[in-house]
């Protein structure tokens, strides 16, 4: 079912409001994302930037940017069985307070992604969904979301898509921003930033419903 903006929200606010958020808190952090890469230059090396292909609205293929948190690969070959050695004290400082996320700013003001939205995930989950996962993709991906203030990466992948279709299909302005606010408050508390069995979150194999 393809998704059709039925509100003025959605038609005609949402996207500038987007560019204009992304704007303002590129101006406003532009201090800490020059710290931030400085540090990560530092402690990590090059490149700075972490870039990676993801689906955004309708499928489509987007570059992802974070500030890197993780040493480079052993023999250049990326093994998730690997992510707890490679991601580093000071990469995990830079997750708890999401700060890793900040490049994503340049996402929004491309118009790859929104604010609030249905997180951005592997592009090889795209035919691992089933038809009601699968919904979340109807809309762009955002910076945050009802899944990322509802338990994050402590809750499990089926809850995290049922929150992104309930989104999907409740977007309005009021609720935009009771989720900008939530999110502030978990970044603040530092709550749900890694999943139960791995350092960041178990890799979604697929549904069994």
């Amino acid at each position: 079912m393809e998704h059709k903006p039925y509100g003025i929200y959605e038609k005609f606010i949402k996207r500038p409001q987007d560019f204009l958020c992304a704007l303002s808190a590129t101006i406003v952090l532009s201090p800490v994302l020059l710290v931030t890469a400085i540090l990560v230059r530092i402690k990590l090396g090059s490149p700075i930037l972490f870039t990676q292909e993801r689906p955004g609205r309708n499928g489509k293929i987007f570059k992802l940017y974070k500030f890197r948190t993780m040493l480079p690969p052993k023999d250049g070959v990326i093994d998730p069985s690997q992510d707890a050695e490679r991601l580093t004290p000071f990469g995990k400082k830079l997750r708890s307070t999401s700060l890793d996320e900040l490049p994503e700013l340049f996402n929004m003001l491309k118009g790859d992604m929104s604010v609030v939205g249905p997180r951005p995930l592997l592009v090889q989950y795209l035919d691992r969904y089933n038809e009601h996962q699968a919904r979340r993709h109807e809309v762009r991906p955002g910076f945050t979301g009802l899944a990322q203030v509802n338990g994050r990466n402590a809750i499990s992948w089926e809850e995290k898509f049922d929150w992104d279709v309930k989104y999907v299909d409740h977007i309005t302005f009021v609720e935009d921003w009771k989720i900008i606010f939530k999110t502030l408050a978990t970044v603040l508390k530092r709550e749900g930033i890694s999943g139960n069995e791995t350092c960041t979150m178990t890799e979604f194999m697929g549904s069994n419903k």
